[in-house]
């Protein structure tokens, strides 16, 4: 999951619904706007540039789970 104002509505700012979603993101915590973002702009840069038809999580390791 990540934070934004659409989790805080979801949890109803209870704080044992946002516990039970962060226990079950493997690195232990929500991901912030920010890091998605930066996960886009690499891929946009000439960094990512040999990189094609690849698909990239920014999911805090869900999918390797």
């Amino acid at each position: 999951m990540v934070r934004t104002p659409m989790i805080t509505v979801a949890t109803d700012g209870n704080p044992e619904i946002e516990a039970a979603v962060i226990a079950a993101e493997p690195v232990g915590r929500m991901g912030t706007p920010e890091e998605i973002g930066e996960a886009l702009v690499w891929l946009s840069s000439g960094a990512a540039s040999f990189i094609t038809g690849a698909a990239l999580p920014v999911d805090g390791g869900l999918v390797a789970q």
